[in-house]
């Protein structure tokens, strides 16, 4: 191949790599927010929550670190999960308040 061919290669290379790793950010900003939507988690929602922050981070990986579809998919996974658990607690009634007996109020002598 010419030196050009190789010049254009490179730089599809290059803006597949830049489009990956802005995708995987976005990715990761939605999934932060998806958990701040659930207040109380659960051990699964935690679990994918954190394992896949986890897995993005740590430079161990399926495919090398400049490589982000893995991450982008163990991103993409999570959230949908996460989506998912937001999607059961909208639907799910709230439990009713549990009765509590009338008191009296506590008088304290003065001093």
């Amino acid at each position: 191949m010419s030196r050009e061919a190789w010049i254009a290669v490179i730089a599809v290379g290059v803006v597949i790599l830049i489009a990956a790793l802005i995708g995987t950010i976005v990715l990761a900003i939605r999934l932060v927010r998806v958990r701040n939507q659930l207040g109380a988690l659960g051990f699964g929602g935690k679990v994918a929550f954190y394992g896949a922050l986890i897995f993005t981070i740590f430079p161990v990986d399926l495919l090398p670190d400049p490589i982000y579809l893995d991450d982008m998919g163990v991103l993409g996974l999570a959230l949908l999960y996460l989506n998912s658990l937001v999607r059961r607690r909208q639907e799910q009634p709230l439990p009713p308040l549990p009765r509590t007996p009338a008191r009296a109020p506590v008088r304290r002598p003065r001093r």
